[in-house]
């Protein structure tokens, strides 16, 4: 090791000299700030963060103010001030220590919602697989949205059909934009006599020529306004033209409750 020479240790032991002599100075100027912090906090819990004007502060003290708002609006129960506080201040950490709060007591979606501001893929991806195993498919597809995870998507939208929670299957798969799944839907819709859901699957793969056959379907059931409805969309102007020349004012006839 290399020795110090007089001249290092002169400095040092005048260093140290300084530093004791300041603590009582330093550790006053922290108690000055703790007790404005103690003061400031309470009138932020009462009036709201929205409601009081914190631009005197630099963005430092701002931030160190809003967290601890943000600690007592835990200890108070105020979850949703929390997270504004802790969302404004970028605090990822403690937005991800509500969401797992949420998660321990069973509230999945205001989970998600706290790991969405928290920006965190892996709990999203987490959580989205809970939903997805526990049946809570609106919030796994919603967790999944999120992070962009198709093949997970995929999982939700089968799970959906299997369940026939048809209109969120049609949800995902055109989410996907996932064609082939649409028309698949589609056909079971049909097979189901599920009309409405499949118009809107067949529709959302732009598939003319099946809409064009639903349109017949209801054309022979004398649902003319559901039929005109699946040509338009089918662009069919040869059987548009014909509902419209031959049964001319559709607006007194009901569509038979499916489209």
């Amino acid at each position: 090791y290399k020795r110090l020479n007089i001249g290092s240790y002169s400095y040092l032991k005048k260093m140290t000299r300084d530093i004791r002599d300041n603590i009582p100075e330093i550790l006053e100027e922290h108690q000055k700030e703790e007790s404005s912090f103690k003061k400031i906090v309470p009138a932020l819990i009462k009036k709201g963060i929205d409601n009081v004007n914190l631009s005197m502060f630099t963005p430092e003290m701002r931030n160190e103010l809003l967290n601890a708002a943000g600690d007592e609006f835990i200890k108070k129960g105020m979850t949703m001030d929390a997270i504004k506080a802790f969302t404004i201040t970028g605090n990822k950490a403690k937005l991800v220590e509500i969401g797992d709060n949420y998660v321990t007591v069973g509230l999945v979606t205001n989970a998600i919602d706290a790991y969405r501001l928290a920006e965190d893929s892996g709990k999203l991806a987490r959580i989205g697989q809970k939903c997805l195993d526990d049946g809570l498919v609106v919030d796994a597809m919603r967790a999944f949205r999120l992070i962009n995870d198709q093949d997970k998507l995929r999982e939700v939208g089968e799970s959906c059909l299997k369940k026939d929670k048809i209109d969120f299957a049609i949800e995902v798969f055109s989410f996907l934009d996932n064609k082939s799944k649409l028309i698949e839907t589609g056909e079971k819709c049909l097979k189901d006599n599920m009309l409405a859901y499949a118009a809107k699957a067949f529709e959302l793969a732009n598939d003319g020529g099946r809409l064009s056959k639903l349109g017949d379907m209801f054309l022979k059931s004398g649902l003319i306004k559901s039929a005109l409805k699946c040509y338009e969309l089918a662009k069919n102007e040869m059987m548009v033209s014909f509902i419209k020349e031959n049964f001319g004012d559709l607006s007194h006839i009901k569509p038979g409750g499916y489209m």
